[in-house]
Protein backbone atom coordinates (compact mmCIF):
# COMPACT_ATOMS: atom_id res chain seq x y z
CA UNK A 1 0.00 0.00 0.00
CA UNK A 2 2.34 2.81 1.37
CA UNK A 3 5.69 2.39 -1.39
CA UNK A 4 6.64 5.76 -0.87
CA UNK A 5 8.27 6.34 2.21
CA UNK A 6 9.39 9.82 3.05
CA UNK A 7 12.98 10.16 4.03
CA UNK A 8 13.88 12.16 7.23
CA UNK A 9 15.69 15.43 6.29
CA UNK A 10 19.53 15.17 7.50
CA UNK A 11 20.07 18.26 10.12
CA UNK A 12 23.16 19.78 10.14
CA UNK A 13 25.12 21.19 13.01
CA UNK A 14 24.45 25.02 12.95
CA UNK A 15 27.94 26.04 14.90
CA UNK A 16 29.57 23.92 12.35
CA UNK A 17 28.04 25.93 9.41
CA UNK A 18 28.28 29.28 11.07
CA UNK A 19 32.76 28.82 12.25
CA UNK A 20 31.43 29.01 15.86
CA UNK A 21 34.45 27.99 18.17
CA UNK A 22 33.12 28.87 21.68
CA UNK A 23 29.34 28.90 22.90
CA UNK A 24 28.93 31.57 25.33
CA UNK A 25 26.91 30.96 28.37
CA UNK A 26 26.49 34.73 28.69
CA UNK A 27 24.24 34.60 25.14
CA UNK A 28 20.75 33.44 26.78
CA UNK A 29 18.81 33.77 23.39
CA UNK A 30 21.04 31.35 21.95
CA UNK A 31 21.01 28.83 25.10
CA UNK A 32 16.98 28.72 24.79
CA UNK A 33 16.70 27.54 21.42
CA UNK A 34 18.04 25.19 22.72
CA UNK A 35 16.01 24.31 25.27
CA UNK A 36 12.52 22.88 25.61
CA UNK A 37 9.89 25.33 27.68
CA UNK A 38 10.80 23.15 30.64
CA UNK A 39 13.82 24.37 30.82
CA UNK A 40 15.74 20.79 29.92
CA UNK A 41 18.77 21.10 26.96
CA UNK A 42 16.99 19.56 23.76
CA UNK A 43 18.92 16.05 22.52
CA UNK A 44 21.10 15.94 19.54
CA UNK A 45 18.84 14.03 17.48
CA UNK A 46 15.96 16.80 17.74
CA UNK A 47 18.71 19.83 17.27
CA UNK A 48 20.83 18.30 14.70
CA UNK A 49 24.09 19.54 16.77
CA UNK A 50 27.63 17.34 16.18
CA UNK A 51 28.34 15.59 18.95
CA UNK A 52 31.23 18.29 20.26
CA UNK A 53 29.11 20.96 19.72
CA UNK A 54 26.02 19.56 21.89
CA UNK A 55 29.01 18.75 24.82
CA UNK A 56 29.75 22.53 24.42
CA UNK A 57 26.34 23.35 24.50
CA UNK A 58 25.02 21.73 27.23
CA UNK A 59 28.26 23.04 29.64
CA UNK A 60 26.72 26.52 28.28
CA UNK A 61 24.04 25.46 29.58
CA UNK A 62 24.77 24.19 32.91
CA UNK A 63 27.32 27.33 33.65
CA UNK A 64 24.29 29.83 32.67
CA UNK A 65 22.33 27.87 35.08
CA UNK A 66 24.97 28.18 37.97
CA UNK A 67 25.00 32.22 37.32
CA UNK A 68 21.34 31.96 37.39
CA UNK A 69 20.92 33.27 33.45
CA UNK A 70 18.43 30.72 32.90
CA UNK A 71 16.15 28.60 35.47
CA UNK A 72 16.65 24.96 36.52
CA UNK A 73 13.24 24.40 35.74
CA UNK A 74 9.85 26.15 35.17
CA UNK A 75 7.03 25.49 37.32
CA UNK A 76 3.99 23.97 34.90
CA UNK A 77 0.72 25.36 35.44
CA UNK A 78 -1.78 23.25 34.85
CA UNK A 79 -5.48 23.82 33.64
CA UNK A 80 -7.32 20.52 35.31
CA UNK A 81 -8.13 22.38 38.47
CA UNK A 82 -7.93 20.78 42.29
CA UNK A 83 -8.67 17.11 41.94
CA UNK A 84 -10.19 17.11 45.21
CA UNK A 85 -13.10 18.70 44.60
CA UNK A 86 -14.66 16.02 41.75
CA UNK A 87 -18.18 14.71 42.84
Amino acid sequence: MAEFVRQPRKKYCQFCKDGVEYIDYKDVNLLRKYMTDRGKIKPRRVTGTCTQHQHDLAQAVKRAREMALVPYLVSVVSNRGDRRSRG
